[in-house]
Parts: structure tokens; sequence; C-alpha cells
């Protein structure tokens, strides 16, 4: 086959990934799953209850929000239940030109969205969803100095159980510490369980044919012997956790994911705890269950779990939990994402600017492959040498494709050129390049970062398409330097393919553009070099 042929496949295959990606990621959906029958629960589960309504209707207008205001976010918690029912991020604005604090939780009717927690107990009182609790205080603040500030809610039971609900907030942290501490004042033994969950309404889709700059929305578990399963809207409409309908894990946490941010619930790694999924009207329920406790008379017993809820920062992250970075998912190339984003981090470090940061990683590849990208090069150097040579052989053969190939290879032989030599540079690139478009589709820290000029955000497309027309030009100058097909359609696919790339960049991110537009400035350099050596050899010989 020839070189041209098999470039131009070699291209169009790697296209043809990247869509088909994107058409699993926004059309795909699991089949349906139905809950296996006669499953005996050793325990019983938090059972999801009516979906909520205005915290005012629930209690009997007794409800109010305690508001908590720390370095990095604002939280809201209600007294109905104490629901962590409301976090902005104050670092995280809503877009480039709009500051206003992200709110990743949130209940004000135009998104449904928060965390809670509960007690059950086996014939005895428990503060669930609906129950209510006094604060002292309205609004607290982390003060100037301190590290941590706690907030307590208090629930007493006319039988004698009293409940301490905390949250410990952190400076620089978007993990909330919570214990639940239950005092047995009563005359009987107290029993009962701790679950904690996410609940929300399913998220508006966006599908669009072209690479959207949006992930994968939706539910995870994740535990030592269960690793990271995404659970989709469906399968908790259905009940089910990857058909099962619950799963006991120890050291697991659950998680809801969004473009740049997630907020999980992360027991402690001790405790084996039972994970399920629920939907009640429009409500999605992710939950994990703890195993039974036991207050005699008189004692007390503690639950106690962790929430974060913030963006997905890698690091952050890996202190939370055991494997929680995982949640920034760079897909089937996170063997290759990973350590792109580790080194881009690192120069970002050193040049403090992400956009020059991904021209110096994309020299870095290039230096590496340097020696395989030279041999290519050197094999479609020969390839342009030879060109007339296969003009001919075309004239003379070109009604017998069999005899014309057999002729091609034997000129190949002889003027020992490896046909295949040339595509060695796409066949690398096509995976760099895929691992390199997650890696600035899911990493926050590359969000709203800038650039130079109107480049004020690397994560989103250029504004003026500037980025996609210098890389179609960039690909154009490359075919220049290469043998041309000698099949005249092949010739007119290829004179418009960097049209058709360059429309489909048009929706990349900037960074990833940029990424590409280096890559193709910096070949066709090493391109030109090589061709000149060798043809300046080939005249020396002469």
């Amino acid at each position: 086959m020839e070189y041209q042929r098999l470039f131009l496949y070699t291209a169009l295959g790697g296209l043809l990934l990247l869509l088909w990606m994107t058409w699993q990621q926004d059309y795909h959906r699991p089949p349906e799953v139905a809950q296996a029958p006669g499953v005996q629960q050793s325990r019983p589960l938090a059972q999801p209850v009516a979906p909520d309504v205005p915290a005012e209707t629930e209690a009997g207008g007794e409800a109010r929000l305690i508001r908590v205001e720390t370095d990095l976010m604002t939280a809201e918690i209600s007294t109905v239940g104490g629901d962590v029912r409301s976090g902005r991020l104050h670092r995280y604005g809503i877009s480039i030109d709009d500051p206003t604090p992200i709110a990743l939780l949130q209940s004000d009717g135009t998104r449904f969205y928060i965390a809670q927690s509960g007690l059950e107990a086996q014939d005895a009182a428990a503060p669930g969803v609906q129950a209510v609790f006094r604060a002292e205080q309205d609004s607290y603040q982390l003060p100037e100095g301190a590290d941590q500030l706690t907030v307590t809610l208090n629930w007493v039971d006319e039988s004698g159980i009293a409940v301490e609900k905390r949250y410990t907030f952190h400076r620089d942290s978007y993990v909330i510490d919570l214990e639940q501490r239950v005092h047995n004042h009563s005359v009987q033994p107290w029993q009962g369980f701790q679950y904690v969950q996410l609940r929300r309404t399913k998220p508006e889709e966006k599908r669009s044919f072209m690479f959207g700059a949006h992930s994968y929305t939706g539910g995870v578990v994740h535990g030592p012997d269960w690793r990271y399963k995404k659970i989709s809207f469906d399968e908790m409409a259905n009940r089910t956790l990857k058909g099962e309908p619950q799963r006991d894990l120890q050291g697991g946490w659950l998680a809801m994911l969004q473009h740049y941010f997630v907020s999980a619930w992360v027991p402690p790694q001790d405790a084996t705890y039972r994970y399920y999924a629920r939907a009640v009207d429009g409500q999605y329920i992710l939950g994990a269950s703890s195993p039974w406790q036991l207050a005699q008379p008189g004692e007390s017993v503690v639950f106690t779990g962790k929430l974060y809820t913030g963006p997905k920062d890698q690091a952050r992250l890996a202190a939370v939990a055991p494997d929680l970075e995982l949640t920034v998912d760079y897909g089937k190339l996170s063997i290759i994402s990973k350590p792109l984003f580790w080194l881009l981090s690192k120069i970002n470090a050193l040049v403090g600017n992400w956009g020059w940061a991904i021209v110096l990683l994309t020299l870095l590849i290039k230096v590496v492959f340097y020696k395989l990208s030279e041999a290519s090069y050197r094999s479609m150097a020969r390839m342009r040498k030879v060109q007339p040579q296969m003009q001919a052989l075309r004239e003379r053969y070109g009604d017998d494709r069999q005899r014309l190939n057999q002729e091609l290879m034997e000129l190949y032989k002889r003027e020992k050129i490896n046909p295949l030599g040339g595509c060695l540079p796409i066949l690398i690139q096509i995976p760099v390049f895929i691992a390199l478009y997650w890696v600035l589709l899911e990493s926050v820290e590359l969000r709203h970062a800038d650039w130079i000029l109107w480049y004020r955000d690397l994560s989103s497309p250029d504004p003026y398409f500037v980025l996609p027309i210098l890389m179609g030009a960039s690909m154009l100058l490359q075919q220049r330097l290469n043998p041309a097909p000698l099949d005249p359609i092949q010739q007119r696919v290829m004179t418009i393919l960097p049209i058709v790339f360059t429309v489909f960049f048009v929706f990349f991110p900037a960074g990833l553009v940029l990424y590409w537009v280096t890559n193709n400035v910096l070949s066709i350099g090493q391109q030109w070099l090589i061709t000149s050596r060798i043809e300046r050899s080939e005249k020396a010989k002469a």
C-alpha cells in the first residue's frame, strides 16, 4: 500500500476514534438492569423518603439555614435533617466574565443537589431526614488564625435519646468532617446505624456532535476490591449498582461527578459500609449505611465520616481517601495522561503560565521522539526524491494495480525506502493527542487558565479561531514537504484534509490546539532540516 494512502487512513482513523469516544460519552447508555428478586438484606439500608419539599413545609416553619464561611467556601446547613444544602467555592467563578462563586451544592429551586446524613434505629428514636435540629447560631465564620471551625446541631427525643451532630470545617480544605454522637439517656438499649448520601436532580444533557467541553456526570462507587464503578442515573433509577441491589465495601467511598468538580462521602476506612442507589420522583440518590452500633442505657456511640465538596484537585483528593483522585477521569489512556499532567504541572510551576507550559511540554515530547521522527522524515525525504520515478511507473502500469504495486515495492527496495516509515510520527501522536485532550478537558487547574492576548481560558475554544487556522496552515505546509500522492483522488482528499481538521479544531480546547500547532511547527522545522541535509548529501555525492 502506498505511504500516502496509509497516512490518510491513519489520520482519519484517529479522528474516527475521537468521534467514537465522544459518541459513547454523549449518546451511549448502558442497558437497564432489573433489580435481582429475592435478595435478603442482613441489615436495613437508609431508605429514601418522599422527595424534598421546601424546608419550611417539612418542619412546619421550624427550619432555617445555618451559614458557614471559611477561606475556601460558603456552606449552608439546614436544621431539617442537618443536610448540607449549599456549597459555594470562593476560588472558582461561574465563568471568565462572571466571578460569582460557583455553587456545587445547591437547593434554591434552579437545581437540587445536597449532601445528606442521618441515623436510623431499630424500635427506637433517631434523627432521620426530617428530624429538626437546634443550632446555637445562624451563622459561623472561620476566625483569623484558626485552623478549624465546628458547627454543632442538637436533637433530643422525649424518650431520652439525644444526638449531637457536628460538622468541622478546616482552613485551606474542602473537607467537612462529620460526627454524630448518640447519648442514650433512656432505660432501653439503642441500636442504630448511620447513612450518608448524595441526592440530586439529573442535570440537563448537553449533546453535541463535536467535542463538547464536558465529561462524565454521574455517580461513582469505589473500594479496594470493587474499583471505580461508574453508576449512571439510569442505574440509580433501577436501584442497582452494576446490576446488584447493594454492595458491601470496606475502605470505600462514593461520589457524584461533574465537569471539574466532585462531591464525595468517605466513610471510616476501617469499617464495612453498605452502598446503595435509589431514585425518588426525579431525585437520584447514591449512599452508604454503616454497621449497627449498640448503646446501652447511659452509654454513647459515635458515627463519623468525611464529606469532600470541591474541585477535582488531584493532590487534595489523594490526601482525603485512597484513590479518590481517580475521580479526575482521564479514561482509557490514563497511563499516558497522568504522566503528561504531572510533567505539565511541574513545567507550569517553573514558568508560571499554563500556555507556555504546553509549548515546553510539546518541545520535550519532540525531543524524546527525535530519533524516531528523524528516521521517518528521512524516509519521506527519500520518497520525495523518487517521486518522478513513481509517477513514471504509474503512467506505465496505471491500469494494472498489481504490477504497479510490485514495481513500486522493487523501487522502494532498490532505494532502501521504508514506505511505512513516514507514518510513525502520526501513530505516536494519536495516543498522546487523545491523552492530552483528556488532560486539558478534565484538569481543573487548566479551567480559566490564561496564556497571552485574548487566550483567557485554555480549556475553552479559541474565540477568534486564530489557533485552528494556524493549525490548518501548518498542516498544509507539512503536506508540501511530503511526497505528493500519485492518485489524483488522494491528492484532492489530502488537499481538503487540512480544511476538515481546521473545522474540527475550532471546537477543541485552545490548549489542545496550541499543542498541535506547536507540534506541527517543530515538525516542519525538523523535517526541513533533515530534508536539506539529505539533498546536500546527494549533491555532494553527485
